[in-house]
């Protein structure tokens, strides 16, 4: 077990260099100056898309914009709000909130192409559905020479797909406060998850569409209170976010004056796991939505990384900055999601702690129900429907496995095969952006937007 431990902590050093940061950030920056803003500017035009004013039952695909975005987000509203925004701050300090905000607004117009893309390049499967993700705009968009990268993708989507952060982190928290063991977290997970995903994408986004709103006003609502509660230290601790991001010495917990490179690189990791713009999962959900104008569904999945990063990780990391426990909670052995409960506890007592259990339940729950569907695509590109159809077992037999393993392990196990699926996922989006840039101008027009 040492030697698999020790395998991962390598190969996450040298997935995650300098290099795939820069990487990343260029090319939300590229994204947004190719397309002129528009994307941004047709905001409005997004929300009256996702309240439906555009649905129509005959448009190819599977589930409403609402849903897709709502499968989505359920994937990426989850455990990287809660505990990884803990482990951004522990290891990189305050400054690493900016990057992730850096992060959040280029992954705004890099999940506007991405997923645009995944609408563009649709390929049918073996019962003639549409289906759309990064590796199908791989090899419809760019041909059969870069089949090699769509099958990289899917490979390490296969992996970087199971929930193994989401179960262990809700194993670890049920144990520390129930004293229930980490498998038994694992095999009743399996269980609920499997429930609902082996009903198919449609079920997922019925669920996804139902639970997805309710955990976020939640969570928002007692963020809000404890940040209200605690308002006269708020200046202080941006304060110490902005210089804690050039290399300043943060005032509230944190790695005292570390390098600036490394800051942004822990900022800018965790971002891509809470958001996972460019990481290409997102568009594996947007590909399957009923629409025939691939600019709209890019504008619906816009709006994701800014409400995931932007503003569910800044309450986060509010509260945790606010709540004075973070120096303690580095001190001792306690995980990222325990850094976060404890927070919730010492601004609202009892009943912090309880509300907090609720919505990492939620939370956890529904990013595995996201993530089987995500695995299982990969799988059935690969292996064709009838085969990769059998991978959901594997997928749900992984739930307690990943719930007995080390936290670290399991944390650089996903940020690999992340990295791994952002290189095919951006090669193949920068190559088609010009394709992307005619498609908008040619929906704006049409529009008159």
């Amino acid at each position: 077990m040492e030697a698999f431990n020790n395998f991962w902590a390598v190969a996450v050093d040298l997935a995650w260099g300098p290099w795939l940061v820069y990487f990343l950030v260029g090319a939300g920056i590229y994204f947004t100056v190719i397309g002129r803003l528009l994307p941004f500017r047709a905001i409005r035009h997004a929300i009256d898309i996702l309240r439906g004013k555009y649905d129509k039952e005959d448009d190819p695909g599977e589930i409403s914009h609402f849903q897709a975005l709502s499968s989505a987000l359920s994937a990426t509203l989850g455990m990287g709000n809660i505990s990884g925004v803990a482990i951004a701050i522990s290891i990189g300090g305050p400054g690493a909130i900016f990057w992730m905000w850096v992060a959040g607004l280029v992954g705004m117009s890099t999940k506007f192409f991405t997923c645009t893309l995944a609408t563009l390049y649709r390929k049918k499967d073996e019962n003639g559905i549409d289906q759309g993700g990064p590796m199908y705009y791989l090899e419809v968009g760019l041909g059969k020479w870069f089949k090699p990268l769509a099958v990289l993708f899917s490979i390490c989507g296969m992996i970087g797909c199971l929930s193994m952060f989401q179960v262990n982190q809700l194993a670890e928290l049920i144990r520390y406060d129930y004293g229930v063991g980490n498998l038994w977290t694992g095999i009743v997970s399996m269980i609920l998850v499997g429930i609902v995903i082996l009903g198919g994408i449609i079920r997922v986004g019925k669920v996804s569409s139902r639970v997805v709103p309710a955990m976020f006003l939640l969570y928002l609502g007692s963020a809000l209170f404890i940040i209200l509660s605690n308002i006269s230290v708020i200046p202080d601790i941006f304060v110490s976010i902005f210089t804690g991001a050039f290399g300043g010495e943060p005032i509230v917990g944190g790695a005292a004056g570390m390098a600036v490179k490394e800051v942004m690189r822990t900022g800018v990791k965790r971002a891509a796991f809470s958001n996972e713009a460019g990481v290409g999962t997102a568009p594996m959900a947007h590909g399957a939505a009923k629409t025939k104008e691939p600019v709209r569904e890019g504008l619906i999945a816009m709006l994701g990384p800014f409400l995931d990063t932007n503003i569910v990780c800044t309450l986060t990391a509010l509260v945790i900055l606010s709540s004075g426990v973070l120096s303690e909670e580095l001190s001792s052995d306690a995980e990222g999601v325990m850094v976060t409960v404890n927070a919730f506890t010492a601004a609202m007592g009892g009943l912090g702690r309880y509300m907090m259990t609720l919505v990492i339940i939620m939370f956890s729950i529904s990013t595995m129900i996201s993530y089987s569907y995500y695995s299982l695509k990969c799988a059935k590109y690969l292996f064709g429907n009838r085969v990769g159809g059998w991978y959901v077992y594997i997928y749900l037999a992984s739930l307690p496995v990943a719930a007995w393993l080390e936290p670290v392990t399991v944390v650089n196990i996903i940020d690999t095969c992340f990295a791994m699926m952002a290189i095919p996922t951006l090669v193949g989006a920068l190559l088609l952006s010009p394709r992307v840039v005619v498609a908008l101008k040619d929906y704006m027009s049409r529009m008159n937007l």
